[in-house]
């Protein structure tokens, strides 16, 4: 028995577990699990060995019926109990690795995608690190039934305007007791609207704990009475979520975005890697913001990132860098936000700034002015391009993109086109309540 199995059957006698779920997600980044009865702790040993057969058609993007099945392996270093479940006989949950019955990886596991990016990077002598920014709204029903913020808070707000305070102790004491280490929570611009900020980590321990993060919010919220949503614009007028990626290169343990001998602190790897996320912005954007509602977010006035720019601390551009140097320095992806996959999200970034490391990409000037308040003429004078507007466009930049499209592999890329070809599909036949506001006495 290895170290790693004595200690997860410790946990699980100390815990007083009874059942296990083995979780993983489909190519949206829906957390999907099995949970199985223990009898005893050391029938964790087998299952983390031998794993466990499951349906792999019966999971959106996986595989066909006639190729169903699939097998799931418990990483042992994603052990945890969860607190939102009863304390008698309690959960504990592994996050685990998808493969073939012949003991391959599954290529359209999201997270082997992004572990084969990762193993890539490193073969390069990199190690990435990425810190997320997932905001969220906290929503309840009005007495006739319709979905409303449960709040009317702004930035910053403080009780008894912003009602999400208790709410926001409870998520961060259940985050915390899930070992996340928060550095910060409270209120956000739109009502209803929240952020709980965690320290940025190596990419794989961090997308496992987005993963988390968004189901234990769900649970906590939901056992208080609410409901949060990940919806990136649940309401028109107001600012959507957002889900800004901090990224780092490290090499020997150290940050190679860090150059204390330039003007700006900056390395010239830190402004490829920029230029990267540049060049392939539109393609990256149909990964990390997925969905048809992304891009009634990304408009212009509401501080959504649209403008291919970057800037040094400037927020009204597509890539920012901000303040802090040293082991601090980042760069600060703005567009995606938390209805993406972060496995393929952070597996497409990470791509996209090592094709601008691998071919020297200049990102040009930074932008230093208020971009929302440039019109068409003064960006085009500017030479700055702007995201796509709508789910087709950017899936349409994904197909002509190949540094992105390798980053999913072949599986999840046509598996991925396929859903979203059908999905855009489904919304433009919709008629919706604006088009008979508008157009019924036309």
């Amino acid at each position: 028995m290895s170290d790693k199995i004595g200690q997860v059957i410790e946990n699980i006698e100390r815990c007083g577990t009874k059942f296990v779920r083995l979780q993983f997600v489909d190519i949206h980044g829906t957390p999907k699990n099995m949970a199985i009865p223990l009898v005893k702790p050391d029938d964790i040993e087998d299952i983390i060995k031998d794993g466990l057969l499951f349906d792999g058609s019966s999971v959106e993007g996986f595989v066909n019926i006639y190729e169903s099945d699939l097998i799931l392996k418990p990483d042992p270093d994603t052990f945890s109990s969860l607190p939102w479940r009863p304390e008698e006989k309690g959960v504990c949950r592994f996050i685990c690795d998808v493969y073939w019955p012949d003991g391959k990886p599954f290529e359209g596991d999201p997270r082997y995608i992004l572990k084969n990016t990762l193993e890539k990077a490193r073969k390069q002598g990199y190690e990435y690190y990425v810190g997320p920014e997932p905001e969220f709204f906290i929503i309840g029903e009005d007495e006739n039934g319709y979905i409303v913020p449960h709040d009317q808070g702004d930035y910053f707000d403080v009780e008894p305007v912003d009602q999400g305070t208790d709410v926001r102790r409870e998520l961060v004491l259940g985050l915390e007791s899930l070992n996340f280490d928060i550095e910060v929570s409270h209120h956000e611009v739109g009502p209803g609207q929240h952020e709980i900020d965690f320290k940025f980590d190596k990419a794989l321990k961090t997308a496992d704990a987005v993963i988390t993060f968004k189901q234990a919010i769900k649970a906590i919220v939901d056992n208080l009475g609410y409901m949060v949503t990940f919806m990136p614009k649940p309401f028109f007028g107001v600012n959507g979520s957002g889900m800004h990626i901090n990224q780092s290169l490290f090499k020997n343990g150290e940050n190679i975005f860090f150059d204390p001998d330039t003007e700006n602190q900056l390395s010239e790897e830190a402004l490829y890697f920029a230029g990267g996320l540049l060049k392939h912005s539109k393609a990256l954007a149909a990964v990390v913001a997925p969905t048809v509602n992304s891009y009634k977010r990304l408009v212009p006035g509401y501080e959504a990132p649209v403008y291919i720019a970057y800037g040094l601390k400037n927020r009204s551009t597509l890539v920012r860098i901000p303040a802090s140097r040293g082991k601090g320095t980042r760069l600060e992806l703005r567009c995606p936000d938390p209805s993406c996959n972060p496995y393929l999200a952070f597996a497409a970034t990470l791509e996209a700034g090592l094709d601008g490391l691998k071919n020297k990409i200049d990102p040009g000037e930074p932008e230093e002015i208020d971009m929302f308040d440039l019109d068409s003429t003064e960006l085009s004078a500017r030479g700055v391009d702007t995201l796509p507007s709508s789910l087709w466009e950017a899936y349409h930049a994904l197909e002509k993109d190949d540094v992105v499209k390798a980053s999913l592999g072949d599986h999840v890329y046509n598996q991925f086109m396929a859903i979203k070809r059908k999905e855009w599909d489904d919304y433009r036949i919709q008629v919706f309540q604006y088009e008979l506001d508008k157009y019924l006495y036309i």
